[in-house]
């Protein structure tokens, strides 16, 4: 194996050490050859041995896996969009974006082996991105599971935590806004149902007449992003809105032909021409657009008391933490304790009148006292006897 450090002596009769790769020269602090020499051997020596080991973890590794010190991270990629078939077509389409971010370009042809947790910082660093650091972990996880790295390059708790751009709901009088500017019947009822159901814009859109129960007054739909089914019951509001679309065929049929990209876009322009954005700004909040009509209707059932079992289905996440997420923001009035001790508390009972007397109901005196006792016998009382009657006296 080739030296790192060799040596060599300048005019003034000491003696320096150069690292070969990095071309930095050091002093051995000493003039004698023969002291030099020792020193040198120690320096290569000391970078010899984890070199070593290295080359002879890899030629273990290489005769149970041959490819263990050539597979890359795209290798790694590859085989976790391959394990996405039979998901829906938005999910795969989610990884092959995120596949193609350059913000992975540094490591794409790294060899996994050769990787550190320094080269993976660096490339959460340079990027920035929520998304770099949530697909990086799942490339990072997948290659663990199957067995492609010998240990974690980045402990669990040691992958910085998830940094999502702030959101918020649209409120009340920034949807009339909208609505009011929106002359489309079509567009209209989109923003409309869109506050009334609270689903994701792409499912919205896509829903056709069909998924509407009119006998049960029931919403239907499976999110294109996880394949979960939503069913949602209407009131008389949205019920006045689906009336005014097409009743066999899609609900949208000229919106849904866009994109989510220009439908997005076009959101973006009407909140900019409403002057929305200028005035969010200016009040040091984040503007909106079509996914915030999510955060809308979820910060609008916690207001309102909604059971956050129920928010979950409707929204279609599969963990509480997310309805919670996108509902952090509602300003929930909570009511008085006061109000709900005496709800709570339980009402003294009504004081029993005294039994009236009755033919059947024979007195009994007790000793030294006034009161009386009663006994219910049956219409017919039949007589007792002596001496049970001198007993109970």
């Amino acid at each position: 194996m080739k030296q790192q450090f060799k040596l060599y002596r300048r005019s003034n009769g000491r003696y320096y050490a150069e690292d070969t790769t990095t071309g930095k020269q050091s002093s051995l602090g000493t003039r004698d050859k023969a002291e030099a020499n020792r020193l040198l051997h120690a320096q290569n020596e000391a970078a010899y041995q984890p070199a070593f080991n290295k080359q002879m973890a890899k030629t273990y590794l290489a005769a149970g896996d041959p490819r263990a010190n050539t597979r890359t991270w795209q290798d790694v990629m590859g085989y976790l969009l391959q394990s996405k078939e039979g998901r829906s077509q938005k999910t795969r389409e989610r990884y092959e974006s995120a596949i193609k971010d350059p913000g992975f370009d540094s490591i794409r042809n790294l060899p996994l082996i050769h990787t550190t947790a320094e080269t993976l910082y660096k490339v959460l660093k340079d990027s920035g991105k929520p998304c770099t650091n949530m697909f990086l972990h799942r490339f990072h996880s997948f290659a663990l599971k199957l067995g492609w790295l010998a240990w974690p390059i980045i402990g669990y708790n040691q992958w910085p935590k998830l940094r999502f751009k702030e959101r918020r709901g649209v409120t009340w009088e920034e949807h009339q806004l909208l609505v009011d500017a929106e002359k489309n019947i079509e567009r209209r009822a989109f923003l409309e149902l869109l506050w009334h159901v609270g689903a994701a814009q792409f499912d919205l859109v896509n829903l056709k007449a069909e998924d509407v129960d009119w006998n049960s007054r029931t919403l239907s739909y499976n999110r294109q992003k996880t394949g979960r089914l939503c069913t949602l019951r209407f009131g008389d509001e949205v019920a006045e809105i689906l009336k005014q679309l097409p009743t066999s065929g899609p609900l949208f049929p000229k919106y849904s032909t866009l994109s989510s990209a220009d439908r997005a876009t076009r959101f973006a322009e009407r909140v900019e021409r409403l002057g929305i954005r200028k005035r969010s700004e200016a009040a040091g909040i984040p503007s909106i657009c079509l996914h915030s009509y999510r955060y809308s209707w979820a910060e609008r059932a916690r207001a309102a008391g909604y059971p956050e079992r129920y928010a979950q289905e409707t929204l279609g996440h599969q963990s509480s933490t997310f309805a919670r997420f996108y509902s952090k923001r509602a300003q929930v009035e909570l009511p008085p304790l006061e109000q709900y001790e005496k709800r709570t508390a339980p009402t003294a009972p009504e004081p029993s009148k005294p039994p009236t007397p009755q033919s059947n109901v024979i007195p009994f005196p007790m000793p030294n006292t006034t009161a009386t006792v009663t006994l219910t016998t049956t219409s017919e009382p039949a007589a007792l006897p002596a001496a049970q009657i001198q007993e109970a006296v």
